[in-house]
């Protein structure tokens, strides 16, 4: 599945020569499709290990940040995240970074998977509060480790309105974006965070949590890492139930312009997902906007 221009295609015919040239003794492995999301194309390789290949030069640098700081964050961290053991350089045939790390088990958390969805909520602030307070070992908010979700809002301000405008014409009645809109202004009002930066994952949706024995396990995927105001870190928590959200929400004592801001993030992401993705990424499509109903849900019950 091509989701952007300028993808560059992966197959495990490719997978399979970068391990022989880089990783010989891994190269008879047997591999396997291990999904793919908007950024990084992955495959199982035996029962311990996973490739992960970008699908763009852009996410190629995200790539190279992974293979520098997960090796000196994972030690700080009580859950397990990703680790390197293998930084793939680029071939002729894949000009891109790649990565080989250690395969984490766990599942998706979900209705299913997920046994209390209050403790999950517990549990994912205390994962947040840990990153939040490791040093910044010298990084700042420069090059790879300022994604924009770490900013402020202004600067996104026009792209969002664009987005908001899209969406009308592609969701129709099912979403009131006018009121999204009202939400995104509201934020824009308040004054911009003023505290230190912190570690940001930036992208701590479902699909980047691994869920086992009921209880949040891991957190995988660290291409949105980098360094900025927490604000946007909390975006993602509309995307579960009301009881995980509320209990986060206690957990980390945040205040109204926090949670307003963090709402605002997810209004912002949600769009531009169904303005970007709509013809290529259906599963996204719905994801977003789910997570918009969710906002207006919740803005609805205050």
């Amino acid at each position: 599945m091509t989701l952007h221009e300028n993808e560059i295609p992966v197959d495990e015919t490719l997978v399979r020569s970068l391990l022989k040239a880089q990783r010989p003794e891994w190269a008879d492995r047997p591999l396997s499709p291990a999904g793919a999301g908007t950024d990084n194309t992955m495959y199982r390789l035996g029962d311990d290990l996973l490739v992960r290949l970008p699908r763009t030069a852009g996410n190629g640098e995200s790539v190279r940040k992974e293979q520098e700081w997960l090796p000196r964050l994972a030690p700080l961290l009580s859950r397990p995240i990703p680790r390197p053991v293998h930084a793939g350089t680029p071939t002729g045939a894949f000009p891109l970074p790649w990565s080989v790390y250690r395969w984490i088990d766990g599942d998706e958390p979900g209705p299913h998977t997920v046994r209390d969805w209050a403790a999950f909520g517990a549990d994912l602030a205390e994962v947040v509060r840990e990153l939040h307070g490791i040093d910044l070992m010298g990084a700042i908010r420069a090059d790879g480790l300022s994604w924009y979700r770490g900013g402020t809002l202004e600067p996104c301000d026009e792209w969002v309105g664009v987005r908001l405008d899209e969406c009308r014409t592609v969701v129709g009645p099912e979403l009131d974006v006018d009121a999204l809109e009202r939400l995104w202004r509201g934020a824009l009002a308040l004054p911009e965070p003023s505290g230190p930066h912190v570690w940001l994952h930036g992208d701590l949706k479902p699909t980047n949590l691994l869920v086992r024995d009921g209880r949040l396990h891991a957190v995988i995927d660290f291409g949105g890492l980098s360094v900025g105001f927490p604000d946007a870190e909390h975006s993602t928590i509309w995307d579960l139930p009301p009881r995980a959200r509320q209990a986060y929400w206690d957990a980390l004592n945040l205040d109204d312009p926090t949670w307003t801001r963090a709402r605002a993030w997810a209004i912002a992401v949600g769009v531009s997902g169904i303005s970007y993705y709509r013809h290529t990424f259906p599963a996204f499509v719905a994801e977003c906007r789910a997570r918009l109903q969710a906002i207006l849900a919740d803005a609805a019950a205050r």
